[in-house]
């Protein structure tokens, strides 16, 4: 007789670990089954955020900025460093270290809440129950009242340029190479490869950054965009637009490309080639046959508002499901399934989530841009205000970037605000809280703010919707 367990969930990256301790916490006897494996083998709790994502691509350029800073940005404190090296093995090393230290913590986490993991690939069957199959072969059957489907996303591969991780890499190869290759080319100029271009490009790397689009982060706001177009190429990533791959062919210890823009084909030779085109819903495999689960044209699990699938007992969150695939997203939505499963009022206001790039300058923004409203007919008004007028962004030496919030013209609800500069990772949650309470421009305008703080952008920014910045003409 199979295991019965109240909530099975299948995947444990942030969406499916966080589900199943919030069910646990609320009294519900909990399991997660996951495939993903660490370096040594052994099960690695996290999926692709805390293993080749999130976790390790920030702690990567987390280094990769201190090394640049070093040789680039100390000599206006007065500090100098000769001869200064990078240790690559040391670099990748601290990164292990981190991913090691945080898969391990949710282990401890499950063993705190008294959550069962299984180690294999799940199968959602007929009636809730699931199959798992080991990492040898063996199969075993648990079941449950409800199945929460979290199995997250994988890299989108080319046909003509598949991975190997040797030459060609998606983002876990990335994070993995033994040396700093003298030329990188980057195929997708979204997130990850403005991110890892940036990390090896700081080491020494000559970055190439190939865009089949015709607009630079099209998903951004385009004066953000416009700021952070500006300053990549101040840095040296040579990002191409509109430049679509049509061939990459390994020959020795080379990739030889082959793209195609406006004005023709043209060659590029690389030493590694990251492919960076987007990621979709990891669903094959996931259900039997005669589920009920139904999937989109995309691969996705279609859910209600509630991310229920409309099979009784089964849901889904994260990135295998409509929305957009960031982590806090899917941890949101794991908490949410896991109160609505115990009869609470769960939420999630995919309206408010806020996207974030930890490109040097940081880009965040949360809500519409000016387009978007535009294109709704939406009446609305616009304020900025730029890192250069803030007396601590200066003081850092990173007074690059602005802030710009768009309210409604004639309720001054706040609608989007969106961010290029120091910090504004950190800088947009407040503006999250503020919208989330249908808070007004006014609202912001009207708090004390720290001085001097890189807060204060945000302030001005308020202030400057109704043309009242105190430190800027408007």
């Amino acid at each position: 007789m199979s295991e019965k367990y109240d909530v099975i969930v299948i995947g444990a990256g942030p969406a499916g670990y966080v589900a199943a301790i919030r069910a646990a916490q609320l009294g519900l006897k909990a399991a997660c089954v996951d495939a993903f494996a660490g370096k040594d083998g052994k099960q690695a709790l996290g999926g692709t955020c805390l293993n080749v994502g999130c976790i390790p691509s920030k702690a990567l350029l987390d280094s990769s900025r201190q090394f640049h800073n070093l040789t680039h940005n100390f000599g206006v404190h007065g500090i100098t460093a000769d001869n200064a090296k990078i240790d690559v093995p040391t670099f990748i090393g601290r990164k292990d270290k981190i991913v090691k230290q945080f898969t391990g913590g949710v282990a401890q986490l499950f063993k705190a809440n008294k959550i069962t993991p299984y180690f294999g690939t799940g199968k959602l069957l007929k009636g809730n129950s699931v199959e798992i199959t080991g990492p040898d072969g063996t199969k075993q059957t648990i079941s449950a009242t409800n199945v929460i489907l979290a199995s997250g996303s994988v890299p989108i591969e080319l046909p003509f340029a598949k991975f190997d991780n040797k030459m060609i890499l998606d983002n876990a190869g990335a994070l993995d190479l033994a040396e700093v290759p003298k030329r990188l080319g980057v195929i997708g100029a979204g997130v990850i490869g403005l991110e890892l271009g940036s990390v090896w490009k700081r080491l020494g790397s000559d970055v190439t950054i190939l865009e089949a689009l015709p607009d630079f982060l099209s998903v951004a706001d385009a004066d953000v965009a416009k700021v952070a177009a500006r300053e990549f190429a101040k840095q040296g990533l040579t990002i191409k637009l509109g430049a679509k791959l049509t061939k990459a062919d390994i020959k020795k210890k080379e990739v030889h490309l082959t793209y195609e823009d406006k004005d023709g084909a043209h060659e590029l030779v690389v030493d590694k080639l990251l492919v960076a085109v987007g990621r979709r819903a990891y669903t094959a495999g996931l259900l039997a046959d005669d589920t009920g689960v139904k999937l989109d044209e995309r691969g996705r699990i279609v859910v209600d508002e509630h991310n229920h699938t409309g099979v009784d007992g089964v849901w889904a969150i994260g990135d295998a499901v409509r929305g957009p695939m960031l982590a806090h997203k899917g941890s949101e939505e794991g908490v949410a399934v896991a109160e609505w499963i115990a009869g609470k009022a769960g939420h999630v206001n995919l309206d408010t989530v806020p996207w974030v790039i930890y490109t040097e300058p940081e880009i965040a923004w949360a809500g519409k841009t000016e387009k978007q409203l535009k294109d709704e007919g939406v009446p609305y008004k616009v304020g900025s205000f730029p890192f250069a007028a803030i007396g601590r962004a200066v003081a850092m030496n990173e007074a690059v970037g602005q802030v710009k919030m768009i309210a409604h013209a004639e309720t001054d609800r706040i609608l989007g605000v969106h961010m290029v500069g120091p910090g504004v990772s950190e800088l947009i949650a407040e503006c999250v809280v503020a919208m989330e309470f249908k808070g007004s421009s006014e609202d912001l305008a009207r708090i004390v703010h720290a001085h001097p703080t890189l807060s204060e952008a945000v302030h001005e920014a308020a202030l400057s919707v109704d043309k009242r910045a105190i430190h800027k003409g408007n």
